[in-house]
């Protein structure tokens, strides 16, 4: 399976690697292995903002963390050069900014996990980790 066809047909172009907001830097790669820095959901070039369980349901969060995997993507392309190359998708950590009362952490994630399982195939199942915070830079 090519990466690139899949994402063709999901008329899904990866964006160019966003410059960092603050003291890091986008991806480090040591040996095999590629780490992704924390991304933040974007809608139509801004700043994606929302809180889970006040001014944001879940359907809506899940396309914004849906949005960040395709950032995600771009940064990976960005890191390897070809999306083809990845053996495999190891682990994807979500913080959703939410009440204290919102507990449907898991379901907004499946947004950007499902389309990682699209792209990827077999290669993008992968462990994974949805936690509730507070607040997320810039409150997206």
């Amino acid at each position: 399976m090519n990466i690139y066809t899949q994402l063709e047909k999901l008329n899904i172009t990866l964006p160019p690697v966003a410059i960092p907001a603050a003291a890091y830097v986008p991806f480090v790669q040591t040996g095999n292995l590629v780490f992704i820095s924390g991304h933040i959901a974007k809608k139509d070039g801004q700043v994606w903002v929302g809180q889970l369980g006040n001014t944001m349901q879940t359907a809506e969060g899940k396309l914004a963390a849906r949005a960040i995997a395709v950032d995600l993507m771009g940064t990976l392309h960005a890191a390897v050069g070809d999306l083809n190359r990845v053996k495999r998708i190891v682990k994807l950590m979500s913080l959703v900014n939410s009440t204290g009362s919102f507990t449907e952490h898991h379901l907004v994630t499946n947004g950007a996990s499902e389309l990682i399982g699209e792209v990827f195939g077999e290669k993008g199942a992968h462990a994974r980790g949805a936690f509730g915070v507070a607040q997320t830079p810039m409150g997206a």
